[in-house]
């Protein structure tokens, strides 16, 4: 890529301009060569569209679409809109012009104060769309049907939810609901997650199956033998040879008659980013060898029609199809041979494996893509089970997966906001501050642009930082002097084009609660302005969290790129009255929230559920719920509020009574303890993120409030009272 600045105009930014610095930097008309520069990114359109020509003023939403390439990943939910706003297409493929959702428009009623009609919530903000959710299900039911019909399969598919990629309450029992009229089930792994399951599916289909997975104790497996007890299609999937043992010995004393599988250690696996959760050395399963020692155990206790299902797992994020079908068809032989055996084999599970396509570019070489779509998947399924069942002349079994990543990935879009970014303006300097040999080094930089020598002028512009730094170390150079060379140097590399620094934007948001795989395992997720899409993105940048953590950054992101385009921040930074600027981040509504911590104490987002309406914004807020507060989070460490606050109201009356200062009687005074005490309690209520306020926001008595409704709560009647 090459990239060509015109040399800006900056000898008025100098207090005292160097000989020739007018001829080096304001020469009129003049450019700077081209300097060619290497770029990690695998995005050849993209960075066309952001490198063209920087002078051009016109602007599409279109070119956003392709710069973010929202129209790979976000195919067919998400969308850039005329306006330049993200919008959510709720039904997919499916969604009428007049049903798409403005995603700002979203964001502004949930955090408009409700004073203007909003519901005052604090950002970051989950926005949550159960009506993306149920298409994902109804798309993944309708590629296996499709499969099922055209390849005349005898069997038919019905899936499990592993509620262990979102357990939220609403997204489960909203699973449970839009899946009830194709059987589909939950899968648990915990005893937590299996009674969750247990409720949620008393409102599900009968014949919905619930699948126990996991490692497990007497009381894990007789909580599952009560789940079919009571009229639960329930399955425990043996992780272990010894839990075998425990459920015959404990189905016998409660007179329940077990559906049992099996999870087998398969040989297949892959090579991607998840592979290693596969193969022979996989964390759970049985050998072969197990696998027979359980059919002889069943034989021998007159329990071997209770085998009924096999289950593996290839691996998460499956790259390719041609894996998928290596691994399902030597699952089915596994599952052939249990038959041959004498089990009463009715079931296959394939597990979870289905993965996103996170960057777009439909590539099994990226960790965070993959080669087909649900279509491809099922299809492939369908003819790894189909070919070595007929084979073998065994009955079809019915199909399972588990494929929470699929379900629950696009319905959870995290919005946040950038508050500030470390622009900073050009310092003026004073060319007497530089030291001597400074001066002749910069005439000599001087020359070199003006002869054309950018190579030799970068060389040495490194060479006279490096000098100086570490003359600045040994104390011979002032920070003044330190401060001059810096800005000559940048205002050099600048002028000859080699130099765009890439921004750090500081984000109202902990990266460890709320995208803990990006720290963790390196997840990459598709994260794009969700307005001015409309405007060319004039910066770089890398994304910064309030935590105080240095790992707390995010600097990688999808395409290879080490930086993200974004827009120049309106105003001043950090003040109510800047513009806001909203970041949102895609395809993160599995595991993030469960994984998440309380990082420096700061506690998870808003949470809001947006549904498709014929309203005049064709979006209805159905529920909405704020981010914990300082309070709460305090608590999950085990600190106790009303202790602490009442610890800090005694410092109050001991430090700031009348006998320290020097004005106003015991009356004032008891008013601003008052105030005190009542500011107090409300940093115990409030958020622990950034709020932004400024100085013009309304004062009562020197305690600043960020709008009316914040100032109304606090002036009320014996709010103080209350608060405490």
């Amino acid at each position: 890529i090459v990239v060509t600045y015109r040399m800006p105009a900056l000898a008025s930014c100098v207090d005292a301009a160097p000989p020739g610095y007018a001829a080096l930097f304001a020469r009129e008309g003049s450019h700077a060569a081209s300097v060619p520069f290497s770029s990690t990114t695998t995005a050849t359109t993209a960075a066309a569209i952001e490198n063209s020509n920087p002078s051009a003023t016109l602007w599409t939403p279109s070119l956003s679409a392709a710069l973010y390439r929202i129209d790979a990943w976000g195919q067919p939910y998400f969308s850039v809109n005329p306006s330049g706003n993200i919008s959510v297409r709720p039904y997919g493929s499916g969604t009428l012009p007049h049903q798409e959702i403005d995603l700002l428009k979203v964001v502004k009623k949930v955090s408009d104060p409700k004073s203007v009609g909003g519901l005052g919530l604090q950002l970051p903000l989950i926005v949550r769309l159960p009506d993306v959710l149920k298409n994902r299900l109804e798309s993944l039911q309708s590629a296996f049907d499709f499969a099922v019909q055209s390849q005349g399969y005898e069997a038919y598919y019905q899936g499990v939810y592993p509620v262990k990629s979102n357990q939220d309450r609403f997204v489960v029992e909203g699973i449970v609901r839009f899946g009830s009229p194709f059987r589909f089930g939950l899968e648990a792994g915990s005893k937590p997650e299996l009674l969750l399951a247990m409720s949620c599916l008393c409102k599900g289909s009968p014949e919905a199956l619930l699948v126990c997975n996991g490692f497990k104790d007497a009381e894990y497996i007789s909580l599952a033998l009560l789940a079919r007890k009571l009229a639960l299609n329930t399955v425990i999937v043996l992780e272990q040879e010894e839990e075998l043992d425990l459920v015959i010995d404990l189905s016998q004393r409660l007179g329940v008659r077990p559906v049992i599988g099996v999870r087998a250690k398969l040989r297949t696996r892959h090579s991607g980013h998840y592979g290693s959760t596969s193969g022979e050395k996989g964390k759970f399963g049985l050998t072969t060898t197990q696998i027979l020692s359980v059919v002889r155990k069943l034989e021998h206790a007159g329990m071997l029609h209770c085998l009924q299902l096999l289950h593996f797992h290839i691996g998460s994020q499956i790259p390719a199809t041609s894996v998928l079908q290596e691994g399902v068809g030597e699952a089915a032989q596994i599952y052939c041979e249990l038959v041959r055996l004498g089990a009463n084999m009715q079931v296959i599970d394939i597990g979870g494996g289905l993965g996103i396509d996170y960057d777009g570019s439909k590539s099994g070489d990226s960790d965070i893509s993959v080669t087909y779509g649900l279509e491809e998947y099922a299809a492939a399924v369908v003819t790894a089970v189909r070919c070595v069942c007929d084979r073998k002349a065994v009955k079809h079994p019915v199909l399972c997966s588990e494929s929470g990543r699929a379900i629950v990935s696009h319905h959870s879009i995290l919005i946040f906001e950038a508050i500030s970014s470390g622009a900073s303006s050009a310092p003026a300097m004073d060319w007497r501050a530089l030291p001597e040999d400074a001066r002749s080094d910069y005439l000599n930089l001087q020359n070199a642009v003006i002869s054309g020598e950018y190579e030799t002028c970068l060389v040495d512009v490194g060479q006279l930082k490096q000098r100086c730094v570490e003359q600045f170390k040994e104390g011979s150079l002032g920070i003044e002097q330190l401060a001059a060379v810096d800005g000559i140097c940048d205002f050099v590399t600048k002028a000859i084009g080699a130099s765009e620094p890439v921004r750090t934007y500081n984000v109202n948001l902990s990266l460890f609660t709320s995208i803990p795989d990006f720290w963790g395992a390196g997840q990459l997720f598709p994260i794009v302005p969700i307005h001015k899409l409309d405007e060319r993105p004039g910066v770089r940048g890398i994304l910064s969290d309030i935590t105080c953590d240095s790992d707390g950054k995010i600097d990688k992101f999808i395409g290879g790129e080490s930086s993200l385009p974004l827009h120049e921040l309106e105003g001043n930074g950090g003040s109510g009255g800047r513009a806001k600027y909203y970041l949102g981040m895609f395809l993160g509504g599995a595991y993030e929230e469960a994984l998440g911590g309380v990082h420096n104490l700061f506690g998870g987002p808003s949470v809001v559920r947006v549904s498709q309406s014929d309203g005049p914004h064709s979006f209805a807020v159905t529920r909405a719920v704020p981010g914990p507060s300082c309070g709460d989070v305090l608590r999950v460490m085990q600190h106790e509020p009303e202790l602490m606050f009442d610890t800090l109201k005694h410092r109050v009356e001991e430090f700031c009574g009348p006998e320290h200062s020097d004005s106003g009687g015991d009356d004032g005074h008891g008013m601003a303890n008052a105030a005190l005490a009542s500011s107090l309690a409300r940093s115990f209520h409030n958020t622990p993120y950034l709020v932004s306020c400024s100085l013009t926001a309304i004062n009562n008595n020197g305690f600043y409030y960020c709008n009316e409704d914040e100032y109304n709560a606090a002036v009320e009647p014996g709010a103080a009272e209350d608060e405490q």
